[in-house]
Formats: C-alpha cells, sequence, structure tokens
C-alpha cells in the first residue's frame, strides 16, 4: 500500500456584487470571492491537495486561468474532474482536513452542508471530511474582510 499527502492553501479577494461560494454551496453574504471560477477557496484547496500528493502539478495546471471554458465555471466540476484523474491513476482518498479563513459570515452553520457536498463530489464517507473555519480576529486581509482562505490536506491510498 502506498499513502500520499497533498497540501494546499488558496486565497481570493471578497468584492460587493459577488456570490459567495464555499465548499460546493452558495452563502447569502453581502460580498463575494472573485475569480476566474467560481473562487471557492475551499474546493480549489481541496482539488490542488489532490493534485500536489499526485505529484501532478498545481490547479493552474489543469485549469489555467488564461483559458476562457474556466471562466465563472463551478469548483465542483473542477474537483470532479481531478477525482477522475486520481481514480484512474489508482488512488483513493482516505481522508481530507480542511480550514476556511474568513472573518465573516459565521461558517459554523455551513459546515454540514459543506462536508456533505464534497463527500458526494468525492465519492468518499461525509466523516472522511473534515471542515474547520478561524477568523483573522480583525488582523491581516481576512480580519479586513479583503479576503477569504483555505487550507486543505489530503491523505490519498493506493492499494
Amino acid at each position: 500500500m502506498k499513502i500520499k499527502i497533498g497540501h494546499s492553501k488558496d486565497v481570493h479577494r471578497l468584492a460587493k456584487g459577488e456570490t459567495l461560494f464555499l465548499g460546493g454551496i452558495q452563502i447569502e453574504h453581502e460580498m463575494g470571492l472573485v475569480g476566474h471560477s467560481d473562487a471557492d477557496v475551499l474546493l480549489h484547496a481541496i482539488t490542488e491537495a489532490i493534485i500536489g500528493a499526485m505529484g501532478m502539478g498545481d490547479i493552474g495546471h489543469f485549469f489555467p486561468d488564461t483559458d476562457p471554458k474556466f471562466k465563472g465555471v463551478d469548483s465542483k466540476v473542477l474537483l470532479a474532474h481531478v477525482i477522475e484523474v486520481m481514480n484512474q491513476n489508482g488512488y483513493q482518498i482516505g481522508n481530507i482536513d480542511s480550514t476556511i479563513f474568513a472573518e465573516r459570515p459565521k461558517i459554523g452553520p455551513h459546515i454540514e452542508s459543506m462536508k456533505a457536498t464534497i463527500s458526494t463530489v468525492c465519492n468518499i464517507d461525509a466523516d472522511d471530511v473534515n471542515v474547520k473555519a478561524t477568523r483573522g480576529e480583525k488582523m491581516g486581509f481576512v480580519g479586513r474582510e479583503e479576503g477569504m482562505g483555505a487550507e486543505a490536506v489530503v491523505l490519498l491510498i493506493k492499494e
């Protein structure tokens, strides 16, 4: 059995008039994340952690922000594609542990929905997905509500 660990983090700027997507779900908030895709920092971090564990570069290699076909794309589509590549290469996910960095809105009420969405896209049990959140305590770009970030660690297993 081969075990590989991938880690990634992602950040995006917040702006009024944008829709907020985190963990594959839409969250009501007066600001949303700005990016080439839907800017879901959590799904981007998870996707890139899987890519990294396989030793296949980064999310930009798979989905360049210069390619118009990825403009506004749902990040669940990106994650699903990487899951297909992962399966084709004989890997399965052992578990995912992730953290969202956001001053507002409160993330706690949305965690179970995020876990359910992520587990569905990844075709794993929800108890193999952990999502937690922390604030910037009014410090840095997160604390000043200029942006949000996420980190993810993924364990891949190859029998």
